[in-house]
């Protein structure tokens, strides 16, 4: 069983991601407070906007006792912004922007540019008959990679899916799908780690 997957709620799309894993019947809680995320087993850090949930994390309390979980070897999926909070450095964030280092990538902020020049497309994804359909709003891009993560889906030649031990990052938002095979992914993943 995977246990309760905390959903960290401080900002951006965190009720979708609720909404996909309580319709595959998993047991979830929205993590506000570190007393939050002592009630889980496993965490969804969703899309929204990276700098403002940095802040976020560290005004609330919350960075400190999230880092020591994920060092701790504490699952976590982390789409778009949720990326680029786990990876191990920011290429272009600002000074005060801080990130897990829980995967060994480097993130760039909204490498596809623009709102408007958010785009779907559907991708071919290791472990999943076939293709996604994803959706990239403002979506982050993996500048670099290191040895031991998984490339688990490319868009032309960005990796766009990763693992590394229990941390999945996805830069695009399976969320806004009706398709729950990316999330059921991340659950699988919990029956291994």
């Amino acid at each position: 069983m995977s246990g309760v997957i905390g959903v960290l709620a401080l900002q951006g799309a965190f009720e979708a991601h609720e909404a996909v894993l309580r319709g595959m019947g998993c047991q979830t809680q929205q993590v506000r407070t570190p007393d939050d995320l002592a009630k889980v087993d496993s965490l969804v850090l969703p899309g929204g906007e990276s700098t403002t949930m940095s802040h976020l994390l560290v005004t609330s309390g919350l960075f400190d006792p999230l880092q020591a979980r994920i060092d701790d070897h504490l699952p976590v999926f982390g789409t778009c912004a949720g990326m680029i909070l786990l990876s191990a450095h920011i290429e272009d964030g600002r000074p005060d922007q801080r990130c897990f280092s829980a995967i060994d990538i480097d993130a760039r902020r909204n490498a596809y540019g623009r709102q408007i020049d958010s785009f779907e497309t559907d991708l071919a994804v290791q472990g999943i008959d076939g293709d996604f359909h994803a959706v990239f709003i403002r979506a982050p891009q993996v500048v670099r990679y290191g040895p031991g993560v998984n490339i688990l889906a490319r868009h032309d030649d960005d990796v766009v899916l990763a693992r590394e031990g229990a941390v999945l990052v996805a830069s695009f938002h399976p969320e806004l799908t009706d398709d729950n095979r990316i999330h059921r992914l991340f659950i699988e993943m919990l029956q291994e780690v």
